[in-house]
């Protein structure tokens, strides 16, 4: 991209190359532009440690963030020379640095651990931040930054859904008296085309779901298909992964309603019956079977089959048993889970969370999505997601316990099944605040270790497929989006509905 070729080595130019990667990135483009984004970064890593003492705290902070946004090892010691006197706390003259302290803001929610500079970082911006907010000069001088501010404070960008805070950004942008139009004109146009594509693959999902006519027998089921599809198309929005959404669409269908029949349905006998089903992934010679669950299972299998010919179409068969057996185990750990829920050999609080690691059903949608991948030709990548990567461990724990703080409320009113905040206060002996506040903790913690093998996978596993690893840091971030509020966006669908509409409904004006 031309306005990325900046004479090199220049400290002017490579801060308008990260301020222009940014800008692609909160806009919803760089997928445009990936290989001469990566190109670009890769040139400003290399020297960006030794040329510090020429970048201020913004331009400091927007580095280290686009730099491990990107999988590369950023040091968290470019922030050092911002500490005051003794190296005790960041320097007082940076408390009236907006831009500066929202750039590090953002920045220091890619730390891992042992970071601590940044674990003192986020609480300084943060607490100088919400100060500012009730600051009326900064409230006319600066009402877009006050914007910008707000945001980020309850939805921090790493953790935002991209193609959310795109739609958000866009907006936003447009109110820069300092945007580019040329570029603002493009990120309107390019979102809507994708929006009207997303559109045409919601309408085929509908058709395909109505035909079905699969509810009239489920009445404690859940449709869930528009709300699936968020989750699929906040998995991977853009084009070309059309066929990984509606396929992951559908799985997240079918699993709801694998999910209902234990929560709902079953008694302990016939969930046991309904496992058995699916481990054999026959319903043949097996007596007495509900229909619902004859019904539940027929559609599963369907969806496999069609899977199996379209894999092999692509010259992906070889992922097609491994996405049969993640459902065989996400059924067994349904039913564990079912037992523990009922009271029956209650686990400990770290039993229940591997066990999580299997019913978060990343491991289903990453085998389905696989044939539509391009970039996964062999087994290799199959082998890595069987080997538990602890990618996969740490964003499953956020989503699940994100999910339990989100649902405890719901789930104690209802008195159905115990969950996670149930076993930990059981083991404990904690209150539900404290329980509420050790999994804010863990959550954090989460985030770490994801950031950390974020990095990490581009270090040591190269030859994994970044699609592949996207998938997972982005379940992590969907999952943010349905639950940080403390409500539960995926059964209460009005949680949502406000991304829905801005996401699916309403084109940008061009």
């Amino acid at each position: 991209m031309i306005m990325l070729k900046a004479q090199e080595g220049n400290p002017t130019n490579i801060i308008e190359k990260l301020v222009l990667i940014d800008t692609l990135e909160r806009l919803g483009l760089s997928y445009h532009f990936d290989q001469e984004i990566e190109s670009q970064l890769q040139q400003i890593f290399v020297n960006f440690h030794d040329s510090q003492e020429e970048y201020d705290l913004f331009t400091t902070a927007l580095g280290f963030r686009l730099l491990r946004q990107h999988r590369h090892r950023a040091s968290s010691s470019v922030f050092d020379k911002f500490k005051g006197e003794g190296n005790k706390s960041f320097r007082e003259t940076l408390e009236s640095d907006g831009k500066g302290l929202l750039s590090l803001y953002e920045a220091a929610h890619l730390r891992i651990h042992g970071e601590q500079i940044l674990d003192e970082a986020l609480a300084f911006t943060t607490h100088h931040l919400n100060l500012m907010l009730d600051d009326p000069k900064l409230l006319l001088e600066s009402p877009l930054l006050v914007e910008q501010v707000k945001r980020a404070l309850q939805n921090p960008l790493h953790r935002g859904v991209p193609r959310i805070e795109a739609r958000h950004y866009i907006s936003l942008y447009e109110k820069d008296e300092l945007r580019n139009d040329l570029l603002l004109k493009l990120a309107k146009l390019d979102f809507n085309y994708v929006q009207n594509m997303h559109k045409q693959e919601l309408s085929q999902l509908s058709r395909w779901w109505k035909e079905l006519d699969l509810m009239s027998g489920l009445s404690y089921a859940r449709a869930r298909l528009v709300e699936g599809f968020v989750w699929a198309s906040s998995l991977h929005f853009e084009p070309q992964y059309s066929s990984c959404r509606i396929a992951a669409t559908k799985i997240v269908q079918m699993l709801t309603l694998i999910d209902d029949t234990y929560d709902n349905y079953a008694t302990l006998e016939e969930a046991d019956l309904f496992t058995t089903l699916f481990q054999r992934w026959s319903i043949d010679e097996v007596d007495e079977i509900p229909d619902c669950m004859v019904t539940i299972c027929r559609f599963s299998f369907n969806i496999y089959a069609e899977h199996e010919l379209e894999a092999a179409e692509l010259g992906k068969s070889f992922a097609v048993p491994y996405a049969i057996q993640t459902v065989k185990e996400i059924c067994s750990a349904y039913n564990k889970g079912l037992k523990w829920g009922m009271g029956r050999n209650v686990p400990t609080f770290e039993e229940y969370m591997m066990n999580t690691v299997i019913t978060s059903c990343l491991y289903v949608f990453s085998s389905i999505m696989i044939p539509g991948m391009e970039s996964v030709s062999s087994k290799e990548t199959i082998d890595w997601l069987m080997s538990q990567p602890q990618l996969v461990i740490a964003s499953a724990k956020v989503c699940r316990l994100m999910d339990d703080l989100g649902s405890y409320q719901r789930e104690r009113k209802e008195g159905k099944v115990l969950t996670g905040v149930d076993f930990y206060m059981k083991q404990h002996g904690a209150s539900v605040e404290e329980t509420t506040s050790k999994f804010v903790e863990l959550i954090e913690d989460g985030w770490k270790e994801l950031n950390r093998e974020w990095m990490n996978i581009s270090e040591n596993n190269d030859s994994i497929p970044k699609d592949i690893s996207v998938i997972i840091l982005n379940y992590a971030r969907v999952a943010d989006s349905h639950y940080r509020s403390g409500d539960d966006g995926f059964a209460k669908p009005q949680v949502m509905s406000p991304h829905i509409a801005a996401l699916y409904v309403e084109p940008l004006i061009i």
